[in-house]
Formats: C-alpha cells, sequence, structure tokens
C-alpha cells in the first residue's frame, strides 16, 4: 500500500510538473511599437506572467510596417494581439485581420467611457494629445497660444515644426477654425499654404522632434504632449499649450488576431489591462489620460496640459475623429501634404 502511495505520488508530482512546463512553454506574442511604447506594455506583461505563469513575446515596428506583416502572414499570424492606433485598428478589421472582441470575457471593458469601445474589435486604453508648444526663452515675452489660429501668427514666421509623417493634426485644426467637417478639407487648403511661411522644418520621429525643439531650430512645434512632458524633464523652458479649439486627441487601442490560437489568453491580458489600477500605472508611466474615471492619477501628473480625467473634459478639451474617417482621408492628406507643404 505504501509503495502504491509512493507511485501515485511520483505520478501527481510528474503530471504537475508537466502541466508548469507546458505552460512555460506557452507564449503570448504582442505587437506594438518599440521604444516607450514597448515598455508600456511589458509593464502590462509582467503583471499577466505574474497571474498565468504565461510568458509575454513581443514583436516590434512602425504602425504600417506591422499592418503590412500581419496582411502577409493573415493564414498563419506571427502575433496574438495587435496594439495599434484607433484609425489603422480600423484597416485591421475591415481586411478581416481581427476577431470580434466578447465583452463578456474583458469585463473590465464596461468600466471604460462609452468612447472607449472603438468597434466590435477594438478597445481603446488612454487617449494623448497633439498640440502646440513652445520654447518660452526663445519666443518674446508675450507670448501665448490660445488657439491654433496663433500658429499663423507673424511671431511664428519661420518657426514652426510639423511632423512629416502624419499632416492630419494641422488639417484637423484647420477645418475646425473654418467651422467645416474634417471631409470638407478641400476648403482650407488655402488656408494650409499660408502656414507655409511659418514652417521651419518637419520631423521624422520622436528624436528628431525633441533635437529640433532642443537645438531652437524650431522653438514652435505640433507635438505629442508626451514629448512635451519629456523636454520639460530635461530641462528645456516648453510650454505645452491646449488650444480654445482643443487639441487633437490619439487614441491606442488593442485588437486580438483573426486565427490567433491563444485567444482566451489574449482576452485575459486585454482584461489586466483595462484595470483602473493597471491604466493608472501606464498614464502614470506615459504622462497620458486614462480611459476611464476609475483610474486614479498622481495628482501632478493629473493638472498637466492635454491631461483629461473625465469623458467630459476629453470631449471639451480634444478634437476626436472617428476612426473610419480618419483611416479614409489619411492618405489623401498625406498625398497633398508631400506635394503642397513640403516641397
Amino acid at each position: 500500500m505504501k509503495k502504491l502511495c509512493i507511485a501515485l505520488g511520483a505520478l501527481a508530482v510528474m503530471a504537475t510538473g508537466a502541466a508548469t512546463s507546458a505552460m512555460a512553454q506557452e507564449k503570448l506574442v504582442v505587437s506594438t511599437w518599440g521604444g516607450n511604447w514597448k515598455a508600456g506594455v511589458e509593464i502590462i506583461g509582467k503583471e499577466f506572467t505574474k497571474r498565468t505563469g504565461v510568458e509575454v513575446e513581443y514583436i516590434t515596428g512602425g504602425t504600417l510596417d506591422r499592418l503590412a506583416k500581419a496582411k502577409v502572414a493573415r493564414d498563419n499570424p506571427e502575433s496574438d494581439l495587435i496594439n495599434t492606433t484607433a484609425h489603422v485598428g480600423y484597416l485591421y478589421y475591415s481586411d478581416g485581420l481581427m476577431e470580434k472582441l466578447d465583452w463578456a470575457k474583458i469585463p473590465n471593458a464596461d468600466k471604460l467611457y462609452p468612447m472607449a469601445k472603438r468597434s466590435d474589435y477594438t478597445v481603446a486604453d488612454y487617449v494623448y494629445v497633439y498640440t502646440p508648444a513652445f520654447r518660452r526663452d526663445l519666443m518674446p515675452k508675450d507670448f501665448k497660444i490660445e488657439s491654433w489660429e496663433d500658429l499663423w501668427s507673424p511671431a511664428v514666421e519661420g518657426k514652426l515644426g510639423l511632423p512629416d509623417f502624419d499632416p492630419s493634426h494641422i488639417i484637423i485644426a484647420a477645418t475646425r477654425l473654418a467651422g467645416v467637417k474634417p471631409e470638407e478639407w478641400d476648403q482650407v487648403k488655402p488656408k494650409l499654404i499660408e502656414l507655409k511661411k511659418s514652417i521651419k522644418a518637419f520631423y521624422q520621429s520622436d528624436a528628431t522632434s525633441q533635437n529640433l525643439m532642443r537645438t531652437g531650430e524650431t522653438p514652435v512645434q505640433v507635438l505629442l504632449n508626451i514629448n512635451g512632458y519629456h523636454l520639460e524633464k530635461l530641462g528645456m523652458d516648453v510650454e505645452i499649450d491646449v488650444p480654445k479649439e482643443g487639441a487633437v486627441a490619439g487614441t491606442d487601442v488593442w485588437g486580438i488576431n483573426a486565427g490567433s490560437k491563444k485567444k482566451e489568453l489574449a482576452q485575459q491580458f486585454l482584461n489586466i489591462a483595462l484595470e483602473p489600477a493597471m491604466l493608472a500605472q501606464l498614464c502614470n508611466f506615459h504622462k497620458c489620460s486614462p480611459l476611464t474615471a476609475e483610474a486614479k492619477l498622481d495628482p501632478e501628473i493629473a493638472k498637466l496640459p492635454g491631461i483629461f480625467t473625465s469623458q467630459e473634459a476629453i470631449e471639451k478639451g480634444t478634437i476626436v475623429l472617428e476612426d473610419k474617417t480618419y483611416a479614409t482621408l489619411l492618405p489623401q492628406w498625406k498625398a497633398w501634404f508631400t506635394e503642397n507643404m513640403m516641397h
């Protein structure tokens, strides 16, 4: 009898070991950006691994590069979860590259503002903004940016830096100034051409943006507010302003790859990512606005310009475009902008 108990005990240990080993071998693969963005996703990944024992692997790359790869690998997706911008999320799911989300399996999504559920396939976790900023020490003492219109002022002539990879922010701002819909952007082409006298340079990346501001080549920029806070941290006298018409909101989303064999694990990951405490941690890290009032930010971060702590504040302080509209218009905007504004 004793021998039988020992044998059964040994079998139980072996079975437990095999299960643990199988779990250790199982991996959830997340597609995201590199750098600081990956570091943010890793905060979620570490918590997910702690709770489930499943390791997380990351595939990084540019927004459109990863979309192109996903199209090529549609029959055998290389990742289980996709972290991308909201309008590019539309391009994924409209091409059949994302699974419909089962909200019952992601209960923390119910704690989010209604605007966070971007579609049946994508859910957003936080908002950041593209907004004007300037070096106080390199601009006249009385210079302020109260409206997007101020970028057209004589004080900004030959001093403005804009991103070359996405002209949407300044085009959306111009349509708001003109009181027309983004779809009616043809009407603001002359207004945008007028802005050429203000433009000194275009930046290709966050690093280039920061360098142009650091050297003073473009002491005024339309930039990601998160980059502006980074410049302040480096000791630069940068003022980040939210114009009265609103800053242009950027929203990242999560989606599950169509064909993922780890859908349940992906849902668990998403549910952890959308916990209010996790969103607070992420937004304190990135300095952005969580999409739930239950995520309590550090008071010092909550009072920064471009940080919003309610859906009402987001709606009042930002310009948010519907994802399909954004995705449809952006290629047109890029083509026109490259031809007419950058040459």
